[in-house]
């Protein structure tokens, strides 16, 4: 009995080690991959003259890593954020929690507005499980689909682990 228990310890803890290399070997210390997220945008605008305009929200989406798998694919995303616009263009900025799962990428974003367009750089800030420590950049491309807050975006993240 004592054999068969230390046995099945054995097999266990080979497996558990294997798991915990398998996912450790995932993401190398540097690179970069490509993903494409779709999103919806819920918020508020406060009109301030006829071609001035400022808001408030968070916008809701999902990641697909291009390679079909990988980091961040089939991930959470939320990005609260601001904007501003004046005469149809502007700004907006705020912060992302990007998921994978229960791992995390911290970003802090700036883009421009221009009819119905926001592209701009994602500045990696930190992260949580696999990304822990993780630095770099992500620029983003997205174009509104229609005037429902629904977009559809690019991302290029280059990043390191310490």
């Amino acid at each position: 009995m004592k054999r068969l228990v230390y046995l099945c310890a054995t097999v266990i803890g080979i497996s558990a080690l294997w798991t915990g290399i398998a996912v450790g070997a995932d993401l190398p210390k540097s690179g970069s991959f490509t993903v494409h997220s779709g999103w919806k945008s819920i918020g508020e605008v406060t009109k301030l003259s006829d071609d001035h305009v400022y808001g408030v929200g968070s916008f809701w989406g999902v990641t697909y890593n291009d390679a079909g798998s990988g980091p961040l694919h089939s991930g959470p995303v939320v990005c609260p954020y601001t904007l501003e616009m004046i005469k149809g263009g502007g700004t907006s900025h705020g912060s992302c929690a990007w998921g994978d799962e229960g791992n995390r990428i911290f970003t802090n974003f700036s883009g421009s507005l221009l009819s119905g367009e926001l592209s701009g750089m994602n500045q990696i800030t930190g992260g949580t499980g696999k990304f822990t420590g993780i630095q770099g950049k992500a620029p983003f491309q997205c174009t509104a689909l229609n005037g429902s807050g629904q977009w559809a975006c690019k991302q290029q993240f280059e990043y390191r682990l310490p």
